[in-house]
């Protein structure tokens, strides 16, 4: 028996857009849906096509980029009730956009059309069936969301209906249900998808969640057991108030757990690559704890969840975390016990070296007796292991480094490093100035090494954290830095300990850089 096929249309570009603190550039629209179209989702909503010209140039250029598996859709509104079709702004932007597909929003909660459109009923049934008409009269696919449907049924179940089938009997190709305040709970959802699937037996549904209360995945979910053959969403979850469906998470489910046909495996092991890549352009942390797709989603911490995993992982894992791009992360910590060690050593293939599994156990206690700890830096415990296998090739040698601030009288501060460095048989000595003393050292040890290792150009600092181990011994206690650095494939943590913080910035840098230059 062949498995249902659900639709994927992505709206990164439109509601994602509308994330608090998220603005793409036209530069970043183009690549995120280049990075879409690779993915292979169905759709991708490019935006509001009136809303502004950077929008319209977007679906300008969005059509050179000869996108392979993807339909690009214009998003807008009904026509005003003060506007004939032919007039209409958002309409018309729609059709200049020349995308094959066009997706416009109008009113099914009665509460809106009298309080926002200030329109009777019937009128607000004519300005959906006459902008379905006009844009299916200029041969465009057109999708029809129903924005607070599940809302307006719950008020007014008679008008609810009423909006689908103004859309569905002018032509509407599929018709959406939104919960968009994000207030409906899965069950409900479930049960008013299911009375609207008896009514429209004929007609593709889709649905549209909202956040809000945490349940927009499982709303889509459950939307799709009832009847809904088109999921829309955003990668990462990104949206207004608390976000939209999380697409990598829909995807996932509905490919692994749901047993619908959903975008091809081979591409759906990219998820993980492409919500990193959606965070970084949307200059966000990632978010680790996000299932699936996150750092955390398959790390593993207490030493007897990580002896079960090394003799059968699905005892602690739903899934192969290579199914969606990601990979199982064994977390060194105070909880660890010989399995994390284990478990990380096996990468090594050394595993079964039992001196040096206990040789690395007593080196990471004693490290961490001095502050060190490895559960966020574990590029330093990988470079430890190296070094303890004699395998580490350091990528330089320190001769010295300097640092030096200097507060001026009209109140400017400046902060230079001086580094000296041996990069094989030549000598460096540089001077980077930065906003503090770490940074300025990350600057000049930087303008040291990238003329030998130009991918460090890749190589971002994201977050830097600083811990007093041992506060009771007042000025003279050791401080524990950790520093997060990522690149456009992955992100790593590094951690250095000691009485200076200086000092244990330098090695928390150093190790975020040796550990990217490893061969």
């Amino acid at each position: 028996m062949t498995a249902e096929r659900i639709k994927i249309y992505d709206t990164t570009l439109r509601d994602g857009m509308q994330t608090e603190g998220v603005s793409f550039s036209l530069e970043d629209k183009l690549a995120i849906a280049q990075c879409l179209d690779q993915l292979g989702v169905d759709y991708i909503e490019g935006g509001y096509s009136a809303s502004n010209p950077k929008e319209q140039r977007f679906f300008e250029q969005v059509s050179k980029l000869g996108l392979k598996n993807s339909r690009i859709s214009a998003f807008g509104s009904t026509r005003r009730a003060d506007r004939k079709v032919t007039e209409d702004l958002s309409l018309n932007s729609i059709l200049a956009c020349r995308t094959p597909t066009a997706t416009i929003v109008g009113k099914s909660w009665d509460l809106h059309v009298e309080q926002v459109l200030k329109c009777s009923l019937d009128e607000s049934l004519t300005l959906i069936a006459e902008s379905v008409e006009y844009l299916k009269k200029a041969d465009r696919e057109v999708i029809f969301d129903a924005e607070h449907f599940y809302d307006g049924y719950k008020n007014n179940p008679e008008f609810a209906i009423k909006s689908l089938r103004a859309a569905a009997q002018a032509g509407a190709d599929c018709l959406v249900l939104c919960d968009t305040n994000g207030g409906c709970l899965p069950k409900d959802i479930y049960e008013i998808t299911s009375a609207v699937a008896a009514e429209f037996g004929s007609v593709e549904l889709g649905i549209h969640t909202h956040n809000d209360t945490d349940c927009a995945v499982a709303g889509t979910l459950e939307a799709v057991r009832a009847g809904a053959r088109h999921a829309q969403g955003t990668i990462n979850g990104l949206g207004e108030r608390c976000g939209n469906a999380n697409l990598c998470s829909v995807i996932a489910n509905l490919a692994f757990k749901s047993g619908y046909e959903v975008l091809d495996h081979e591409k759906i092991k990219t998820l993980t690559e492409v919500s990193r890549f959606v965070a970084e352009v949307a200059n966000l942390q990632p978010m680790p704890h996000m299932p699936y797709v996150g750092d955390s989603a398959f790390a593993h911490k207490a030493g007897l969840h990580v002896d079960a995993l090394r003799k059968n992982t699905s005892t602690y894992e739903h899934i192969e975390p290579e199914l969606v791009g990601n990979e199982r992360r064994f977390l060194i910590s105070e909880l660890s016990g010989k399995a994390n060690i284990l478990g990380k050593l096996e990468k090594e293939r050394i595993s079964e070296d039992k001196e040096f599994i206990r040789k690395v156990l007593n080196h990471v206690q004693d490290m961490e007796e001095q502050g060190y700890h490895f559960e966020a830096a574990e590029a330093t415990f990988e470079l430890m292991v190296k070094k303890l296998m004699g395998t580490h090739k350091p990528a330089f040698e320190l001769i010295k480094y300097h640092v030096s601030m200097e507060k001026r009288q009209n109140g400017e501060e400046v902060t230079e490093a001086t580094v000296k460095l041996k990069v094989g048989g030549t000598i460096e000595h540089v001077v980077g100035e930065g906003d503090g003393p770490v940074n300025a050292l990350d600057a000049a040890l930087r303008k040291s090494l990238e003329n030998f290792y130009p991918r460090l150009r890749e190589i971002h600092l994201v977050d830097y954290k600083v811990r007093v181990v041992n506060a009771k011994a007042g000025t003279a206690a050791r401080v524990r830095v950790i520093i997060e650095c990522r690149d456009k494939h992955s992100t790593w943590g590094t951690v250095g300990v000691s009485g200076n913080i200086i000092e244990a910035s330098w090695l928390a840098l150093v190790d975020s850089i040796e550990y990217k230059l490893q061969p």
